[in-house]
């Protein structure tokens, strides 16, 4: 494998960190994991979205500036690195939960840090389904994701689906992952690093045949 960065993106439920994590495994290299447990308002959030939404954005915000801020220079880059996220996602959340007003202000911010972001060589992202994405989330049981509603998550996938339509900033992978379980199923997981290894430019679509 001739990447030396690979962003893994879909919708909460997706599996992108249990995918970044076996690919990590295979391939060596450092895991870069979203801190997503770490922000103190995302218990909040989700019990009261209106009234936390901003002070959770921001924290979301800071913390994956924070960390991409330790990602080496491309020139100095010795191992692949696999993140489970892309910095450029957090304003998908943004425009879901934040007013006018607060969107605003949060662009101007997030514009500023964006230019000391390295992008990845690849983004892999994994589309899913509503019911495929609430069924793994109550399947994992996290007591912070259970206050989540059915049309919360139909509405964050529909706002992935919006980003990436659009997304050109680096190559991409879109992976039907709605009918494929690559954590339990070898097969799947296989086919899906053979993809990997395959050139990719532009925008490339992948969906394995069953």
């Amino acid at each position: 494998m001739r990447l030396q960065y690979i962003a893994i993106e879909g919708v909460i439920g997706a599996g992108k960190t249990s995918l970044a994590t076996l690919m990590t495994e295979r391939f060596g290299g450092r895991l870069l994991l979203e801190p997503h447990e770490e922000n103190p308002f995302l218990p909040d959030f989700y019990r009261d979205p209106r009234h936390f939404a901003f002070s959770t954005q921001m924290f979301f915000l800071l913390s994956r500036y924070r960390q991409q801020q330790e990602i080496p220079q491309r020139d100095l880059f010795h191992e692949l690195l696999i993140a489970d996220y892309l910095f450029a996602k957090d304003r998908i959340f943004a425009s879901l939960t934040l007013d006018e007003r607060e969107l605003s202000l949060y662009d101007k911010v997030a514009r500023l840090l964006e230019r000391d972001i390295p992008p990845p060589d690849l983004v892999v992202y994994l589309q899913s389904s509503t019911e495929r994405l609430l069924a793994n989330i109550r399947q994992r049981n996290r007591s912070y994701e259970k206050p989540m509603t059915e049309s919360y998550i139909r509405d964050l996938n529909e706002a992935y689906n919006r980003f990436f339509f659009n997304y050109t900033a680096t190559p991409l992978l879109v992976v039907n992952a709605t009918e494929i379980d690559f954590v339990h199923n070898a097969p799947d997981f296989e086919s899906l690093l053979a993809q990997l290894r395959r050139p990719i430019s532009g925008v490339q679509y992948y969906s394995p045949v069953k």
